[in-house]
């Protein structure tokens, strides 16, 4: 099994109480140490503004990757996911490419259609229907793979047009850089997986995680292209402790955390969403991972709750998880 880490970047309120002037420190420093350490990959998401809106500090993604190019040496860099229609896919692979050679080829490319509809209206992008987002991540992933192929495109779609667009220096990497289509839904998002993706992430759940790929086994089938050969990943919020007590009182902590930000109607959720992940001690968690991998898991990201202000629960999944699972 591989393993990424995911990035606090204040979108989820996991810098509040960081000076606004020590969050890049903060953010670099788990970079660096995720560099110097057993995780493949780092990860932040593609959202502009926290969730519910507010007036919290929140790092955009892109620009992350361009300083993580820079300040790492070893992982590779990720989003789970780029929305489609934040940037004009032409120039989001021209924009990739650059950060490829930058960063030595270490980039990935997450990619979806995008979901947060009023960081969609507050940006001016409107908020086209689900058929026409899902339409414009699929055209948009044929425009990236062959600017990063072939050095050019020309796609004369629905959604997007672009005409011997250039993108130069090409990436790095053989056969371009890899894609992961971020999304479950069965129709549109699985099949775009099945004809452009060489990894996949079904969402922060392993709930229906079965299901989801055996959709994505028989678009890969009516496609003409190998299952076998696209990852399937997860991202799961890690809650750890040496003991049960320990696990507890970090439970406790999301709670206390994130109590004074929320109303009700929105902090139980959320609550719920930090607390559906991994939970438990080192031997409950490589039990959960095990069981995942025989469920088709091959690549966990890993986000800690509490990274930005205490690396107990990284060091303890470091030390005491991924060895038993990475053998």
């Amino acid at each position: 099994m591989r393993f990424g880490m995911f990035i606090p970047q204040g979108g989820d309120f996991e810098l509040r109480g960081v000076p606004v002037t020590k969050q890049w420190d903060v953010i670099r420093d788990l970079a660096q140490d995720a560099d110097a350490g057993p995780f493949e990959s780092i990860w932040v998401f593609d959202h502009f503004i926290t969730d519910p809106p507010s007036d919290e500090p929140t790092f955009e993604a892109w620009s992350m990757m361009a300083a993580f190019a820079a300040c790492t040496s070893r992982v590779r860099l990720g989003q789970l996911c780029t929305c489609m229609g934040y940037r004009n896919p032409a120039y989001l692979a021209k924009m990739a490419a650059c950060i490829d050679v930058m960063s030595g080829g270490r980039l990935e490319v997450g990619i979806g259609a995008g979901w947060y509809e009023h960081e969609w209206r507050s940006y001016g992008y409107g908020f086209p229907s689900v058929s026409d987002r899902l339409g414009m991540l699929d055209e948009g992933v044929q425009i990236m793979r062959q600017m990063w192929t072939t050095g050019s495109a020309t796609l004369m779609g629905k959604h997007y047009q672009v005409d011997g667009a250039i993108s130069r220096p090409l990436p790095l990497q053989d056969g371009g850089i890899p894609l992961w289509i971020g999304g479950s839904g069965e129709k549109k998002t699985l099949r775009t997986a099945a004809k452009y993706a060489q990894y996949t992430n079904f969402g922060a759940s392993l709930d229906g995680f079965e299901h989801k790929s055996r959709v994505l086994a028989a678009h890969c089938r009516d496609v003409g292209t190998d299952f076998d050969a696209i990852t399937r990943s997860v991202l799961l919020n890690v809650a750890i402790g040496e003991t049960e007590k320990d696990v507890a009182d970090r439970v406790a902590w999301v709670r206390a955390h994130y109590e004074p930000l929320l109303p009700p109607e929105r902090l139980e959720p959320l609550l719920g969403y930090w607390t559906e992940g991994l939970i438990g001690t080192p031997e409950q968690i490589v039990e959960q991972l095990t069981e995942a991998g025989r469920m088709g898991v091959g690549y966990v990201i890993a986000r800690f709750i509490d990274a930005a202000y205490d690396r107990t629960s990284i060091d303890l999944f470091t030390n005491k998880v991924i060895p038993e699972l990475s053998r």
